[in-house]
């Protein structure tokens, strides 16, 4: 059973020597770097939105405050506190409560609607819930008669009620109290909070029954961190931002990080205003799905592409170029003088107004959630920006694999992380074993013995490893499909592909299970269509009257056929769909990741996807 491959220059005792819980790891920052920043928040001022931020001595203050609140209304190690609100920097503050309380944090998406927030919060046996606003409340109080076991709610900007619900001052009023009659009990709590201790709970979002929660130990959390600390890839002089779902596992784990290496990080859950922010901020990385990658990938282009003229040359002249001179690059080889040169010209002329636009600083981003193309991989490393692809579950803490950023491959998912194993079973799926697998599934033992065999952790993604330990993922087992020919088709693959293509495109499934050809549902990038459509005398059309259009129709047809001459015969999309709305977290038919919801975007078109058969 191969362990993963470890750099010479890697860190073993930042692993081996870590601290036993979160809390430990927070304690403990708050101890090394008190005046240093910790987090960075948009708050409103005078009318007008401005960053505020907090020293890691006054997170430390606040979350004790609030850890101690969280022990006076009863909760004792290991119980449920859940958490139900957008990423803001108050969600890490009552995650690192909780922690703190030696409780254990039960994840909730704002997204998830009454009945689901309903079974999470009984199933995983919650006292205790966070929610963000009334909105949150209103869903509680839905079911209150469900939710026998809830005591208490704090909520961050809701109404409070001074009885069932509370708010944040109350909670911090609460633990001032016992903090001035026992002051070293929250120091006792966290002291005895071990690494195989309960820390997290998220439930999966799953497409069909009820989610299951994945239990993630402390020892889990603090591995993610040190592996990142003892790889030397970021330090106290980094600057994160933060936008992702904290429900999520990828949002959690770059927590971890923080609290191991000691950066400061800038925290806004609005996906809107990542880009903006990103100017305003200009932090050295940022984890993100791909979905953002290709979004700003396809806004770049088709401003190019409304700009015409001189402008669009020297554009297309600057990558060209840059993807030659990259590509002998990484190749090893040395570009020649008047390629060298001219690379010169072009960076300063495109390539740093495209850097620019992320801030002007970052070092590297780090993709995770879902497949990101190779094609949009290499334009953005073309242009001075590296896109450093990891992989893993929810199960496995989040990061399993990622790429070094002095050691990648664009195209791969990077080596496994250090002091786990990797296998590629029989029939291709991807098997981890190590410190950052998940105990198991709540109260569920038959779907923990399915995923779980010998401790090995059954992905459920296909993959390769290379000569080097480097992972690629070639498409996710329950996906691929067989066409009613015979013929095996991985549909991940076929939509990277048109995606690096299109620039108008929001999400692209490919459909043909047990069908005699392969369709497409084609759903268009909103902002890019209606700049498309401007162009193209449709200029004030509503989105439906845009994608409904024979001329929008027309332009997929075009990239489809583009796609198409890339594929093997059996692969080639013959019919397609285009959507008439964008799909999002609130249709459902994106996870609050933003990766599609294959299944349901399927049975939701299921009448037109039988029609362009019949």
């Amino acid at each position: 059973m191969p362990a993963a491959p470890v750099r010479d220059d890697f860190d073993m005792s930042a692993v081996t020597d870590r601290l036993p819980s979160i809390a430990a790891q927070f304690l403990d920052r708050v101890r090394r770097t008190p005046s240093n920043e910790a987090y960075r928040f948009p708050v409103s001022m005078g009318g007008e939105e401005v960053w505020s931020s907090l020293t890691w001595k006054q997170a430390g203050e606040r979350v004790l405050q609030y850890a101690a609140g969280l022990v006076a209304l009863g909760v004792e190690p290991e119980q449920r506190v859940a958490i139900a609100a957008a990423t803001r920097y108050e969600w890490i503050l009552a995650d690192l409560a909780i922690m703190c309380s030696g409780a254990a944090t039960t994840t909730v998406y704002p997204s998830t609607n009454a009945e689901d927030t309903t079974y999470i919060l009984t199933d995983s046996g919650s006292q205790v819930v966070f929610a963000e606003d009334d909105d949150q409340i209103a869903k509680l109080r839905e079911n209150r008669a469900q939710l026998s076991e809830v005591s208490k709610v704090i909520t961050f900007d809701g109404t409070a009620d001074g009885d069932w619900v509370i708010g944040l001052d109350d909670l911090a009023s609460l633990g001032a109290e016992r903090i001035a009659a026992k002051p070293e009990e929250i120091y006792d709590i966290v002291e005895a909070i071990g690494p195989d201790d309960l820390a997290t709970l998220i439930y999966t979002s799953g497409t069909t029954g009820k989610p299951k929660g994945v239990r993630l130990l402390q020892g889990s959390w603090t591995y993610e961190g040190a592996v990142i600390q003892g790889q030397g890839i970021l330090d106290e002089s980094d600057l994160q931002f933060l936008w992702l779902p904290m429900a999520h596992s990828f949002g959690k784990v770059l927590l971890s990080a923080q609290l191991a290496c000691g950066f400061p990080t800038a925290v806004d859950g609005r996906v809107d205003k990542i880009i903006d922010n990103l100017a305003i901020v200009k932090p050295t990385f940022m984890g993100a799905a791909p979905r953002i990658f290709e979004k700003a990938y396809g806004r770049i282009q088709t401003m190019q592409e409304a700009e015409g003229g001189a402008k669009k040359k020297i554009f297309d002249r600057a990558f060209a170029t840059g993807l030659k001179y990259d590509g002998l690059k990484r190749e090893g080889k040395k570009p020649g003088f008047v390629l060298e040169r001219e690379h010169a010209v072009l960076d300063k002329l495109v390539f740093a107004k495209v850097r620019e636009r992320f801030g002007g600083r970052v070092r590297f981003f780090i993709s995770g959630s879902a497949a990101l193309n190779r094609e949009i991989a290499e334009w953005f490393h073309a242009a001075g920006i590296l896109i450093l692809e990891g992989y893993g579950l929810t199960e496995t803490s989040a990061g399993a694999f990622v790429n070094h950023p002095d050691d990648y491959k664009i195209g791969t998912v990077g080596p496994a992380m250090p002091g786990s194993e990797v296998q590629i079973a029989s029939d291709g799926e991807v098997l981890i074993k190590g410190p950052h697998v998940m105990q198991g599934y709540h109260n569920n033992v038959e779907a923990t013995g399915e995923a779980l065999e010998d401790g090995w952790m059954h992905t459920g993604d296909i993959g390769e490893l290379d000569e080097d330990g480097f992972l690629r993922i070639t498409d996710r087992k329950k996906d691929l499909f067989k066409t009613s020919g015979g013929k095996y088709v991985a549909p991940s693959a076929i939509e990277a592909q048109f995606k690096a293509i299109c620039p108008y495109v929001s999400q692209f499934v490919v459909h043909g299970n047990e069908r005699n050809f392969v369709s497409a549902i084609v759903a268009l990038d909103t902002d890019a269509i209606t700049e498309w459509a401007q162009s193209n005398g449709l200029g004030g059309k509503s989105y439906a009257e845009i994608v409904g259009s024979d001329a929008c129709r027309a332009m997929v047809q075009g990239y489809v056929d583009q796609t198409n001459a890339r594929l093997n015969r059996w692969e080639t999309v013959k019919k397609f769909i285009v959507l008439d709305h964008e799909p999002s977290v609130e249709t459902g038919e994106l996870t609050p990741s933003m990766k599609v919801k294959r299944k349901v975007v399927e049975s939701n078109n299921q009448a037109e996807l039988d029609a362009l058969y019949s």
